[in-house]
């Protein structure tokens, strides 16, 4: 754990400094550019190379999409609790979700013509799930139950296969219990590449989604512009905001539960408002960190993406998470403080306020989606919603009599742009 004083006055540097820690190094950048041309070069046959290469996975393209009856069996066999979560997450999706699907609409201008807009959903998505280091199932759900509510006619899912090229049953699970009958059992660089460009195996999607390691959210930034991108989530960050009637455990407990992602470039923050606070919780870190098993990966981020910070007040703290913009942010401190905090604090992914408000809440079931900015991205980016997966389209509609009280208008910006044919085009209507 790194620990700073607001107060420094090498704080700022150092806060920086900390933060470019999520720039993608120029070896990650130059290693995806490398992956994604061979597969735009190489199609089906350089996603099974590095399939085979990063995940150990002998697989042909006739090996890349899953059997729909591997997706059902799954189903079959999976464990009634389990069906039971995955269908109490998905409704409290559907919930949370449906209320924020926008509505066509259409008015009258001040010149009486009809203008207004409609939403049409994304033709073709590719959703990204996240394999490797641990099954994430609630992505699924978090990317596929926002793309059916929008009426994407084509899902794509595509996740990384273990050795053998296969994918857990909770993963097949949920995408069957989804509706979701194409998926495909490779992950990484190069899913990113066949997603944006095909092959000839796979038809190229027009907007990418979904969270993934450093290595997918560079992929992700580097394909943008040839295919849409939802945001750059990448390696898990959590922040937690901490006065002095925080619940020291839960807090430690919290944490750890962002640092057990294991990539490594996982981010933690510790903001208290004194250094007792932040003594109390790093102890209970300590003495939690052997009960969870992925504790080797989880004791790196401590090592090397932990940092704690002492403020006076908190309204520094509001001034530090705007500015490091966390995927995740708790408020630990009392009601009335959380209520100003909220307010003031606009970059964050999502904002989980109280001591009884766990990030795993908002990971699993809460009802937002999971999928969240990161490495501060989230002073532009938003979390997942609906209406990513949907295109606005504008309505314009004029008649004569609404053209003509539009003309002066025209010709006057016509005129200051030196672009006369736009004024002609509204004259020659006879107006």
């Amino acid at each position: 754990m790194r620990a700073l004083h607001h107060a420094s006055k090498t704080f700022a540097d150092e806060l920086a400094a900390f933060c470019r820690g999520s720039v993608v190094p120029k070896e990650i950048s130059d290693s995806v550019a490398a992956i994604l041309a061979d597969v735009r070069g190489r199609g089906d046959e350089a996603v099974g190379y590095y399939a085979a290469k990063f995940d150990g996975a002998k697989i042909r393209a006739r090996d890349f999409p899953v059997k729909s009856s591997d997706l059902a069996a799954a189903a079959d066999r999976l464990p009634p609790a389990d069906r039971r979560a995955i269908l109490a997450a998905r409704d409290s999706l559907l919930d949370f979700n449906r209320r924020s699907l926008p509505k066509n609409w259409t008015a009258k201008n001040k010149h009486g013509a009809l203008v207004g807009e409609k939403f049409d959903p994304i033709r073709r998505v590719g959703l990204y799930v996240p394999g490797g280091q641990v099954p994430l199932v609630s992505t699924v759900l978090m990317t596929v139950t926002l793309a059916k509510i929008a009426g994407c006619p084509e899902i794509a899912v595509f996740t990384p296969s273990n050795a053998d090229g296969k994918l857990a049953d909770g993963l097949l699970a949920a995408l069957h219990l989804s509706g979701i009958t194409e998926v495909y059992c490779f992950g990484g660089v190069q899913a990113i590449g066949a997603m944006a460009y095909g092959t000839t195996t796979i038809n190229a999607v027009d907007k990418i989604y979904g969270p993934g390691n450093a290595y997918v959210c560079e992929a992700k930034r580097q394909v943008f512009g040839t295919v849409g991108v939802d945001s750059l989530p990448g390696p898990s960050e959590v922040m937690i905001i901490a006065d002095d009637t925080a619940n020291a455990s839960f807090a430690a407990a919290d944490l750890l539960a962002q640092a057990e992602h294991g990539s490594g470039r996982e981010k933690i923050y510790l903001l208290g408002t004194s250094a007792e606070i932040i003594a109390a919780i790093a102890v209970e870190v300590r003495d939690q960190l052997p009960l969870i098993t992925r504790r080797e990966k989880a004791q790196r981020v401590l090592d090397d993406g932990f940092l704690a910070i002492e403020v006076k007040h908190l309204a520094h703290a509001a001034e530090i998470a705007n500015t490091v913009a966390p995927e995740h942010l708790e408020l630990l401190v009392t009601d009335a403080a959380a209520k100003k905090l909220t307010a003031e604090i606009t970059t964050a992914g999502a904002i989980m306020i109280g001591n009884f408000t766990p990030t795993a809440l908002g990971d699993f079931v809460a009802g937002p989606s999971h999928v969240l900015p990161t490495g501060r991205s989230g002073r532009f980016f938003s979390g997942l919603r609906v209406d990513d997966f949907l295109r606005r389209t504008s309505i314009v509609h004029y008649d004569r009599a609404s053209v003509k009280k539009a003309a002066p208008i025209v010709a006057a910006f016509a005129a200051m742009e030196k672009l006369d044919a736009h004024g002609r085009s509204v004259r020659i209507r006879g107006v």
